[in-house]
Protein backbone atom coordinates (compact mmCIF):
# COMPACT_ATOMS: atom_id res chain seq x y z
CA UNK A 1 0.00 0.00 0.00
CA UNK A 2 1.00 3.71 -0.36
CA UNK A 3 0.25 5.37 2.89
CA UNK A 4 0.00 8.80 3.99
CA UNK A 5 0.88 10.05 7.20
CA UNK A 6 -0.09 13.53 8.81
CA UNK A 7 1.45 14.26 11.95
CA UNK A 8 2.35 17.73 12.22
CA UNK A 9 4.86 16.60 15.31
CA UNK A 10 6.14 13.58 14.06
CA UNK A 11 10.04 12.97 14.74
CA UNK A 12 12.05 10.07 14.83
CA UNK A 13 15.24 8.35 16.10
CA UNK A 14 17.65 11.03 15.44
CA UNK A 15 15.62 14.17 16.14
CA UNK A 16 13.49 13.00 18.82
CA UNK A 17 9.95 13.07 19.96
CA UNK A 18 7.08 12.23 18.31
CA UNK A 19 8.54 8.46 17.91
CA UNK A 20 5.10 6.86 17.19
CA UNK A 21 4.91 7.82 13.78
CA UNK A 22 7.98 6.96 13.02
CA UNK A 23 8.73 3.13 14.72
CA UNK A 24 5.09 2.66 12.91
CA UNK A 25 6.32 4.08 9.37
CA UNK A 26 9.71 2.21 9.50
CA UNK A 27 7.44 -1.46 10.22
CA UNK A 28 5.40 -0.61 7.53
CA UNK A 29 8.35 -0.16 5.22
CA UNK A 30 10.04 -2.99 6.27
CA UNK A 31 6.84 -5.01 5.55
CA UNK A 32 6.98 -3.88 1.58
CA UNK A 33 4.73 -0.46 2.02
CA UNK A 34 5.01 2.73 0.76
CA UNK A 35 5.04 5.62 3.73
CA UNK A 36 5.13 9.45 3.31
CA UNK A 37 4.58 11.35 6.47
CA UNK A 38 3.91 15.01 6.55
CA UNK A 39 4.92 16.39 9.28
CA UNK A 40 6.06 20.62 10.19
CA UNK A 41 9.64 22.12 10.41
CA UNK A 42 9.03 23.20 14.20
CA UNK A 43 8.01 20.65 17.25
CA UNK A 44 8.82 21.60 20.69
CA UNK A 45 8.86 18.13 20.85
CA UNK A 46 12.11 17.49 19.31
CA UNK A 47 15.68 18.12 20.58
CA UNK A 48 16.27 18.45 16.57
CA UNK A 49 13.63 19.97 13.93
CA UNK A 50 15.08 19.94 10.26
CA UNK A 51 15.87 23.04 8.63
CA UNK A 52 13.91 23.69 5.60
CA UNK A 53 13.77 26.12 2.28
CA UNK A 54 10.68 25.41 0.91
CA UNK A 55 7.26 23.52 2.00
CA UNK A 56 6.89 19.73 1.31
CA UNK A 57 10.84 19.58 0.94
CA UNK A 58 11.47 16.33 1.06
CA UNK A 59 14.21 13.61 3.71
CA UNK A 60 14.37 9.62 3.84
CA UNK A 61 14.74 8.67 6.78
CA UNK A 62 15.27 4.79 7.64
CA UNK A 63 12.93 4.19 4.15
CA UNK A 64 10.74 6.77 4.78
CA UNK A 65 9.63 9.55 2.84
CA UNK A 66 9.33 12.62 5.13
CA UNK A 67 7.55 16.12 3.79
CA UNK A 68 8.02 18.70 5.76
CA UNK A 69 5.98 22.09 5.96
CA UNK A 70 7.09 25.10 7.00
CA UNK A 71 5.36 26.64 10.14
CA UNK A 72 7.67 29.05 12.12
CA UNK A 73 8.89 28.28 15.80
CA UNK A 74 6.54 28.72 18.91
CA UNK A 75 7.05 28.56 22.85
CA UNK A 76 4.14 27.66 25.31
CA UNK A 77 0.76 26.49 24.18
CA UNK A 78 -0.20 30.14 23.68
CA UNK A 79 -1.34 31.60 19.76
CA UNK A 80 1.26 31.20 17.95
CA UNK A 81 1.57 27.55 18.84
CA UNK A 82 -1.98 27.76 17.14
CA UNK A 83 -0.77 29.51 14.18
CA UNK A 84 1.18 26.91 13.35
CA UNK A 85 -1.88 23.97 13.60
CA UNK A 86 -3.58 26.49 11.07
CA UNK A 87 -0.71 27.13 9.11
CA UNK A 88 0.25 23.21 8.65
CA UNK A 89 -4.01 22.35 8.08
CA UNK A 90 -4.22 24.98 5.76
CA UNK A 91 -1.21 24.38 3.47
CA UNK A 92 -1.93 20.32 3.47
CA UNK A 93 -5.79 21.70 2.37
CA UNK A 94 -4.44 23.81 -0.71
CA UNK A 95 -2.29 21.04 -2.03
CA UNK A 96 -4.73 18.30 -1.57
CA UNK A 97 -5.59 17.91 -4.97
CA UNK A 98 -1.19 17.83 -5.94
CA UNK A 99 -0.76 16.03 -3.13
CA UNK A 100 -3.93 13.03 -4.58
CA UNK A 101 -2.78 13.28 -8.18
CA UNK A 102 0.91 13.23 -7.34
CA UNK A 103 1.37 10.41 -4.43
CA UNK A 104 -1.93 8.33 -5.12
CA UNK A 105 -2.06 7.27 -1.59
CA UNK A 106 -4.21 4.01 -0.71
CA UNK A 107 -4.58 5.15 3.11
CA UNK A 108 -4.79 8.54 4.88
CA UNK A 109 -3.87 8.60 8.20
CA UNK A 110 -4.59 11.87 10.19
CA UNK A 111 -2.41 11.27 13.22
CA UNK A 112 -1.88 14.85 15.08
CA UNK A 113 -2.67 15.73 18.76
CA UNK A 114 -5.63 18.03 17.75
CA UNK A 115 -8.71 16.76 15.33
CA UNK A 116 -8.43 19.91 12.78
CA UNK A 117 -6.44 17.35 10.39
CA UNK A 118 -9.12 15.60 9.34
CA UNK A 119 -10.29 18.22 7.04
CA UNK A 120 -6.55 17.51 5.36
CA UNK A 121 -7.23 13.98 5.15
CA UNK A 122 -10.82 14.41 4.54
CA UNK A 123 -9.82 16.53 1.43
CA UNK A 124 -7.01 14.13 0.42
CA UNK A 125 -9.51 10.98 0.77
CA UNK A 126 -11.95 12.60 -1.96
CA UNK A 127 -9.45 13.38 -3.87
CA UNK A 128 -7.30 9.92 -3.96
CA UNK A 129 -10.12 7.42 -3.75
CA UNK A 130 -8.26 6.48 -0.86
CA UNK A 131 -9.47 5.17 2.78
CA UNK A 132 -8.84 7.50 6.04
CA UNK A 133 -7.84 6.24 9.11
CA UNK A 134 -8.47 8.68 12.04
CA UNK A 135 -5.34 8.10 14.93
CA UNK A 136 -6.34 9.85 18.66
CA UNK A 137 -3.48 10.22 20.81
CA UNK A 138 -5.16 12.62 23.22
CA UNK A 139 -8.63 13.65 23.46
CA UNK A 140 -9.11 17.28 22.03
CA UNK A 141 -10.72 19.33 23.27
CA UNK A 142 -12.07 17.41 26.36
CA UNK A 143 -7.77 17.87 27.07
CA UNK A 144 -8.18 21.32 26.92
CA UNK A 145 -11.51 22.35 29.36
CA UNK A 146 -11.07 19.21 31.36
CA UNK A 147 -7.33 19.58 32.07
CA UNK A 148 -5.69 22.73 31.46
CA UNK A 149 -8.86 24.73 32.65
CA UNK A 150 -10.45 26.48 29.11
CA UNK A 151 -13.78 27.22 28.67
CA UNK A 152 -16.01 25.00 26.46
CA UNK A 153 -17.42 28.60 25.11
CA UNK A 154 -13.91 29.61 23.99
CA UNK A 155 -14.04 29.77 20.30
CA UNK A 156 -10.91 27.38 19.57
CA UNK A 157 -12.38 24.92 22.19
CA UNK A 158 -15.57 25.13 19.51
CA UNK A 159 -13.78 24.69 16.39
CA UNK A 160 -12.05 21.79 18.05
CA UNK A 161 -15.16 20.33 18.63
CA UNK A 162 -16.46 20.64 15.52
CA UNK A 163 -13.46 19.09 14.28
CA UNK A 164 -13.25 16.24 16.09
CA UNK A 165 -16.81 15.22 15.58
CA UNK A 166 -16.19 15.65 11.91
CA UNK A 167 -13.40 13.34 11.99
CA UNK A 168 -15.72 10.54 13.72
CA UNK A 169 -18.20 10.86 11.54
CA UNK A 170 -16.39 10.53 8.31
CA UNK A 171 -13.65 8.33 8.84
CA UNK A 172 -13.76 5.29 7.96
CA UNK A 173 -11.60 3.93 11.38
CA UNK A 174 -10.06 5.37 14.43
CA UNK A 175 -7.53 3.79 15.90
CA UNK A 176 -7.11 4.91 19.31
CA UNK A 177 -3.88 4.94 21.96
CA UNK A 178 -7.00 4.76 24.47
CA UNK A 179 -8.41 1.68 25.41
CA UNK A 180 -11.76 2.87 27.19
CA UNK A 181 -12.57 5.73 24.62
CA UNK A 182 -14.90 4.16 22.55
CA UNK A 183 -18.14 5.54 24.73
CA UNK A 184 -16.59 9.53 24.63
CA UNK A 185 -16.22 8.55 20.71
CA UNK A 186 -19.62 7.60 20.06
CA UNK A 187 -21.05 10.48 21.65
CA UNK A 188 -19.71 12.33 19.48
CA UNK A 189 -20.46 10.91 16.32
CA UNK A 190 -18.62 7.42 15.65
CA UNK A 191 -20.20 4.06 15.00
CA UNK A 192 -19.61 1.94 17.48
CA UNK A 193 -17.82 -0.91 14.74
CA UNK A 194 -15.14 2.13 13.91
CA UNK A 195 -13.44 1.62 16.69
CA UNK A 196 -10.06 0.01 16.94
CA UNK A 197 -7.64 0.45 20.07
CA UNK A 198 -3.71 0.08 19.30
CA UNK A 199 -1.72 1.18 21.96
CA UNK A 200 1.87 2.48 22.48
CA UNK A 201 4.93 -0.15 22.46
CA UNK A 202 8.65 -1.17 22.70
CA UNK A 203 10.80 -1.30 19.60
CA UNK A 204 12.74 -4.71 20.11
CA UNK A 205 16.11 -3.79 18.70
CA UNK A 206 16.81 -0.84 21.37
CA UNK A 207 16.40 -3.77 23.52
CA UNK A 208 18.64 -6.14 22.20
CA UNK A 209 21.08 -3.40 21.84
CA UNK A 210 20.99 -0.91 24.50
CA UNK A 211 23.54 2.04 25.48
CA UNK A 212 24.92 1.92 28.74
CA UNK A 213 24.09 4.66 31.55
CA UNK A 214 26.31 7.09 32.27
CA UNK A 215 29.14 6.24 34.88
CA UNK A 216 27.86 8.58 37.27
CA UNK A 217 24.43 6.50 37.18
CA UNK A 218 26.33 3.42 37.47
CA UNK A 219 27.75 4.53 40.20
CA UNK A 220 25.50 5.35 42.51
CA UNK A 221 23.28 3.06 41.54
CA UNK A 222 25.58 0.32 42.27
CA UNK A 223 26.43 1.19 45.39
CA UNK A 224 22.62 0.87 46.13
CA UNK A 225 22.83 -3.09 45.46
CA UNK A 226 21.79 -4.14 48.85
CA UNK A 227 18.91 -2.43 48.82
CA UNK A 228 15.55 -2.69 47.54
CA UNK A 229 15.38 0.32 44.67
CA UNK A 230 12.19 1.63 44.00
CA UNK A 231 13.21 3.04 40.25
CA UNK A 232 11.29 6.07 38.57
CA UNK A 233 11.91 7.30 35.21
CA UNK A 234 10.98 9.92 32.98
CA UNK A 235 9.35 13.77 33.36
CA UNK A 236 9.58 15.76 36.66
CA UNK A 237 6.48 17.46 36.30
CA UNK A 238 3.73 18.55 38.72
CA UNK A 239 1.52 15.76 36.47
CA UNK A 240 3.93 12.92 37.72
CA UNK A 241 2.67 13.55 41.35
CA UNK A 242 6.52 12.82 42.09
CA UNK A 243 5.98 14.90 45.52
CA UNK A 244 4.03 11.81 46.93
CA UNK A 245 6.95 9.40 45.91
CA UNK A 246 9.06 11.94 48.32
CA UNK A 247 5.90 11.54 51.06
CA UNK A 248 6.14 8.25 50.37
CA UNK A 249 9.49 7.85 51.01
CA UNK A 250 9.45 9.80 53.92
CA UNK A 251 7.20 7.81 55.54
CA UNK A 252 8.90 4.45 54.55
CA UNK A 253 11.04 3.05 58.18
CA UNK A 254 12.75 0.35 56.71
CA UNK A 255 16.30 1.64 56.03
CA UNK A 256 17.35 -1.24 53.37
CA UNK A 257 14.58 0.39 50.73
CA UNK A 258 15.89 3.60 48.78
CA UNK A 259 14.20 5.68 46.22
CA UNK A 260 15.82 6.61 43.19
CA UNK A 261 13.92 9.47 40.60
CA UNK A 262 16.25 9.24 37.27
CA UNK A 263 14.86 12.59 34.77
CA UNK A 264 14.47 16.22 34.34
CA UNK A 265 11.53 18.79 34.49
CA UNK A 266 10.19 22.05 35.71
CA UNK A 267 9.51 20.50 39.14
CA UNK A 268 12.96 18.75 39.86
CA UNK A 269 14.61 21.36 41.03
CA UNK A 270 11.66 21.77 44.09
CA UNK A 271 11.85 17.93 45.16
CA UNK A 272 15.39 18.31 45.13
CA UNK A 273 15.23 21.47 47.74
CA UNK A 274 12.55 19.11 49.64
CA UNK A 275 14.58 16.53 49.80
CA UNK A 276 17.26 18.44 51.70
CA UNK A 277 15.15 21.06 53.53
CA UNK A 278 13.39 17.91 54.96
CA UNK A 279 16.24 15.05 55.04
CA UNK A 280 14.93 12.84 53.43
CA UNK A 281 17.91 10.64 53.05
CA UNK A 282 16.66 7.51 51.34
CA UNK A 283 15.72 9.80 47.86
CA UNK A 284 18.52 9.79 45.25
CA UNK A 285 18.10 12.19 41.71
CA UNK A 286 19.87 11.44 38.74
CA UNK A 287 20.28 13.23 35.47
CA UNK A 288 17.95 12.10 32.31
CA UNK A 289 19.24 8.93 30.36
CA UNK A 290 18.78 8.39 26.41
CA UNK A 291 15.59 6.39 25.72
CA UNK A 292 18.08 3.31 24.04
CA UNK A 293 19.43 3.55 27.78
CA UNK A 294 16.74 2.70 29.76
CA UNK A 295 16.72 -1.14 29.33
CA UNK A 296 20.17 -0.97 30.86
CA UNK A 297 18.38 1.51 33.92
CA UNK A 298 15.76 -0.95 34.64
CA UNK A 299 18.45 -4.10 35.93
CA UNK A 300 19.61 -1.96 38.54
CA UNK A 301 15.60 -1.23 39.69
CA UNK A 302 13.68 -3.67 42.05
CA UNK A 303 10.37 -2.65 41.12
CA UNK A 304 9.40 0.65 38.73
CA UNK A 305 6.97 2.86 40.14
CA UNK A 306 5.07 5.11 37.94
CA UNK A 307 2.43 7.69 39.11
CA UNK A 308 0.11 10.97 38.40
CA UNK A 309 -2.00 13.22 39.72
CA UNK A 310 -5.53 12.25 39.55
CA UNK A 311 -6.72 13.22 36.00
CA UNK A 312 -10.52 12.79 34.51
CA UNK A 313 -9.30 12.39 31.51
CA UNK A 314 -7.52 8.91 32.61
CA UNK A 315 -10.92 7.05 32.94
CA UNK A 316 -10.28 6.44 29.06
CA UNK A 317 -7.03 4.59 29.92
CA UNK A 318 -3.58 4.56 30.15
CA UNK A 319 -1.45 4.42 27.35
CA UNK A 320 2.24 5.99 28.88
CA UNK A 321 5.41 5.35 27.55
CA UNK A 322 7.32 4.45 30.76
CA UNK A 323 4.38 1.80 31.56
CA UNK A 324 5.64 -0.79 28.55
CA UNK A 325 9.38 0.07 29.25
CA UNK A 326 8.82 -1.02 32.52
CA UNK A 327 7.00 -4.05 31.85
CA UNK A 328 9.92 -4.77 29.11
CA UNK A 329 12.31 -4.61 32.25
CA UNK A 330 11.39 -7.28 33.26
CA UNK A 331 10.51 -6.05 36.75
CA UNK A 332 7.32 -5.54 38.62
CA UNK A 333 5.21 -1.94 38.95
CA UNK A 334 3.92 -0.24 40.99
CA UNK A 335 1.32 1.77 39.17
CA UNK A 336 -0.12 4.64 41.47
CA UNK A 337 -2.89 6.69 39.21
CA UNK A 338 -6.83 6.60 39.42
CA UNK A 339 -7.36 5.09 35.77
CA UNK A 340 -9.77 1.86 35.28
CA UNK A 341 -8.38 -1.50 34.70
CA UNK A 342 -4.27 -1.19 33.30
CA UNK A 343 -1.82 -3.88 31.72
CA UNK A 344 -0.55 -4.05 35.24
CA UNK A 345 -3.71 -5.74 36.43
CA UNK A 346 -4.75 -7.02 33.12
CA UNK A 347 -1.21 -8.75 32.82
CA UNK A 348 -0.61 -9.64 36.78
CA UNK A 349 2.73 -7.79 36.89
CA UNK A 350 2.64 -5.33 40.02
CA UNK A 351 0.08 -4.01 41.86
CA UNK A 352 -2.10 -0.60 41.10
CA UNK A 353 -3.17 1.32 43.60
CA UNK A 354 -4.57 3.96 45.09
CA UNK A 355 -2.70 7.68 44.87
CA UNK A 356 -4.50 8.99 47.55
CA UNK A 357 -3.87 6.54 50.22
CA UNK A 358 -0.09 6.64 50.81
CA UNK A 359 0.06 3.25 53.17
CA UNK A 360 -1.42 1.39 50.27
CA UNK A 361 1.27 2.49 48.54
CA UNK A 362 3.70 1.61 51.27
CA UNK A 363 2.49 -1.61 51.79
CA UNK A 364 2.79 -2.81 48.03
CA UNK A 365 6.01 -1.72 48.53
CA UNK A 366 7.08 -3.70 51.65
CA UNK A 367 5.38 -6.71 49.85
CA UNK A 368 7.10 -6.66 46.73
CA UNK A 369 10.51 -6.21 49.15
CA UNK A 370 9.02 -9.27 51.42
CA UNK A 371 8.00 -11.60 48.57
CA UNK A 372 10.44 -14.20 47.23
CA UNK A 373 12.87 -13.33 44.56
CA UNK A 374 11.21 -16.15 42.92
CA UNK A 375 7.92 -14.46 43.04
CA UNK A 376 9.16 -10.96 41.76
CA UNK A 377 10.47 -12.28 39.23
CA UNK A 378 7.39 -13.74 37.97
CA UNK A 379 5.80 -10.64 38.20
CA UNK A 380 8.38 -8.89 35.88
CA UNK A 381 8.47 -11.78 33.47
CA UNK A 382 4.72 -11.70 33.05
CA UNK A 383 5.08 -8.27 31.99
CA UNK A 384 7.79 -8.75 29.55
CA UNK A 385 6.13 -11.56 28.01
CA UNK A 386 2.79 -9.57 27.24
CA UNK A 387 5.18 -6.85 25.97
CA UNK A 388 6.74 -9.35 23.84
CA UNK A 389 3.82 -11.19 22.22
CA UNK A 390 1.41 -8.19 22.12
CA UNK A 391 2.70 -4.91 22.40
CA UNK A 392 6.10 -4.57 20.40
CA UNK A 393 6.21 -1.40 16.92
CA UNK A 394 6.17 -4.71 14.67
CA UNK A 395 2.92 -6.57 16.64
CA UNK A 396 1.03 -2.76 16.86
CA UNK A 397 2.26 -1.89 13.13
CA UNK A 398 0.55 -5.56 11.70
CA UNK A 399 -2.38 -4.77 13.76
CA UNK A 400 -2.80 -1.13 11.88
CA UNK A 401 -2.15 -3.37 8.67
CA UNK A 402 -5.19 -5.05 9.38
CA UNK A 403 -7.13 -2.12 10.02
CA UNK A 404 -6.04 -0.49 6.78
CA UNK A 405 -6.87 -3.92 4.73
CA UNK A 406 -9.98 -4.18 6.51
CA UNK A 407 -11.47 -0.65 4.92
CA UNK A 408 -9.87 -1.29 1.51
CA UNK A 409 -12.02 1.35 -1.06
Amino acid sequence: MKILLLNHYAGSSEMGMEFRPYYLAREWVRMGHEVRIVAADYSHLRRVNPTIEKDFQKTEIDGIEYRWIKTGRYHGNGVKRALTMFQYVGKLILNASRIAKEWKPDVVIASSTYPMDTYAAQRIRRKAHARYIHEVHDLWPATLYEVGGMSRKNPFVILMQISENSAYKHCDKVVSLMPYAKDYMMEHGLKADKFVNIQNGVVEEEWEAFDRIPSEHEELLSGLKDKFVVGYFGGHALSNALDLMLDIAKKETDPDIAFVLVGDGVEKPQLMERKEKENIENVYFLPPVKKTAVPDLIRYFDCSYMGGIPSPLYRFGLCLNKMYDSMMGGKPVICAMTAPRTLVEEYDCGYKVDPSNIQDILDAIEKLKAMPKEERDRLGKNGKKAIEEKFTYRKLAEQFVQVMEENKA
